[in-house]
């Protein structure tokens, strides 16, 4: 019985992790259920005490740390740092949370936010960086991902004429695009495989470009569904970070893995 859930947890959560062989319905499951308890938990107990606003500063204060923790992610996939349940997916989500958290309480007793973990996570993400750009085989992905980038931003900024959505919402629907267009490139021009099994079926069905209109289709129903979900506006604005970073964190990870291996 033992060696049976053993071998079905390595299976399908730990091999994943070191192959990138890619999402399963059953990490997937749990991976979505941490993350809802974890944006959950980390409002109600960490930025609710600290007395926190959410707004576009503390957009701004994890944004250094995300680029971290996904350059970081890169380096590993690139080759430049050893394999570490640390920093692979899932676990550099925990390695970042667990070092911006002491950074955050700082700040706020010292009333200094976001200072330090602006600061804090800078360092970070110029250490990662560092590593990247001395490492950099060629720069071209990165500039199919800005090219697609940039022209799926003008059409989501005179979209936004209209108000369509809560200013906020507009961080996690720029990142999100950002990420769209890194992993269009990716599949598109140098054939790599969507890690995520149901997108990974869409894709293979329809093409790399069906990414604009599914994650679009995501992102009205993930709206949506906060706004009648969580009718606290703080709350719901936390929701909104939180789907901030898994945007950019991936928007910023694949154009770096690209960069350091396509040569």
């Amino acid at each position: 019985m033992l060696e049976s859930l053993w071998n079905f947890i390595y299976q399908y959560f730990i091999e994943p992790m070191y192959t990138r062989s890619g999402y399963n319905p059953y990490n997937t499951l749990v991976y979505a259920l941490l993350l809802g308890f974890g944006i959950i938990y980390s409002y109600k107990y960490i930025i609710k005490p600290l007395k926190i606003r959410i707004d576009e500063r503390l957009f701004l204060a994890v944004t250094p740390m995300v680029v971290f923790g996904a350059t970081v992610r890169a380096l590993v996939d690139g080759g430049i740092l050893p394999k570490n349940p640390l920093i692979l997916t899932p676990g550099i989500f925990f390695t970042a949370f667990v070092l911006i958290v002491p950074a955050l309480v700082a700040d706020a007793k010292l009333k200094t936010y976001p200072k330090i973990t602006v600061a804090w996570g800078s360092i970070l993400a110029l250490w990662a960086n560092y590593l990247l750009i001395t490492n950099v085989k060629s720069w071209e992905p990165y500039e199919l991902t800005l090219i697609h980038t940039a022209v799926s931003f003008l059409a989501v900024f005179a979209f936004y004429r209209w108000k369509p959505f809560e200013r906020l919402y507009l961080y996690p629907v720029l990142a999100h695009y950002f990420d769209i267009a890194s992993t269009v490139v990716a599949i598109h021009f140098y054939g790599y495989r969507e890690v995520h099994w149901l997108e990974n079926i869409l894709v293979t069905h329809l093409g790399a470009y069906f990414y604009y209109p599914w994650i679009t289709f995501i992102l009205v129903i993930v709206y949506y569904g906060l706004k009648y979900l969580v009718p606290d506006e703080e709350e719901r604005y936390f929701w909104y970070l939180a789907i901030y970073i898994l945007g950019l964190g991936p928007a910023i990870r694949d154009p770096a893995q690209l960069v350091l291996q396509i040569g």
